[in-house]
């Protein structure tokens, strides 16, 4: 497997970090995964990007701190303070028909027990009128985990967010967000590893993760050509 660690030196350069992970992966069939810590944003998706309050949703995430950045793939929009993880595992498909839901539960698996063991028992699914809200999710006293998976001829990456701490930050830019783009949304379901009763230390989540979702596949590890990527 290889095992991308840092970031890009800014929000378009690190996802570029992940598509050519995924390419990677797709013309060699090696797995691939990188489990980083995304610059401070705002990422909205294609339908956010039809709604009729867009532009004031992205000027109120301008106006949090927050940089607003569009991302082409869809869902809703989702807030990374700086400290939240990120990860994306890339693995080779025979047949894109197959394999979603067994990859689902995988990596939700993986995520699942590296919270476990960092002292939060998670469970599956999410409240009511969560950020980003979808099928596959870990919850305990609010939202704190989030997962996605885009498949392509070849390849696909099952990918997803951990909320570390900074719960309240993330509520706060949200919401205004949520409401300028009139998606339901409640603040109070923002969790955070933190406020389940975990670690409040970024690195040992994001360590924790990495080596949940690397299991006992062989790696090869490479540092990504931009910034240290520490929260």
């Amino acid at each position: 497997m290889r095992v991308l660690q840092g970031r890009g030196a800014d929000p378009e350069t690190d996802a570029q970090v992940t598509a050519d992970l995924l390419a990677h992966t797709t013309a060699s069939g090696e797995p691939g995964l990188r489990v980083w810590f995304p610059h401070r944003q705002v990422t909205f998706g294609r339908r956010d990007a039809r709604s009729d309050g867009y532009q004031q949703a992205r000027e109120i995430a301008v106006e949090h701190g927050f940089p607003p950045i569009e991302r082409q793939v869809g869902g809703r929009a989702v807030a990374y303070s700086g400290t939240t993880v990120a990860f994306g595992l890339a693995r080779p498909v025979a047949d894109i028909r197959r394999g979603i839901e067994e990859r689902y539960e995988a990596t939700t698996m993986a995520v699942q027990r590296a919270l476990w063991r960092l002292g939060v028992p998670v469970q599956r699914g999410e409240p009511p009128a969560s950020f980003c809200p979808g099928n596959h999710a870990l919850q305990w006293r609010g939202k704190l985990a989030g997962f996605a998976q885009r498949v392509q001829q070849g390849a696909a990456i099952v990918g997803g967010i951990v909320i570390v701490r900074d719960h309240e930050a993330i509520a706060d830019v949200l919401e205004p967000v949520y409401e300028a783009l009139d998606v339901p949304f409640d603040p109070d379901t923002v969790g955070s590893v933190e406020r389940a009763g975990g670690t409040d230390d970024p690195e040992a989540v994001r360590a924790g993760i990495e080596a949940a979702l690397i299991g006992d596949d062989a790696t090869t590890v490479e540092a990504v050509d931009g910034s240290s990527g520490e929260p």
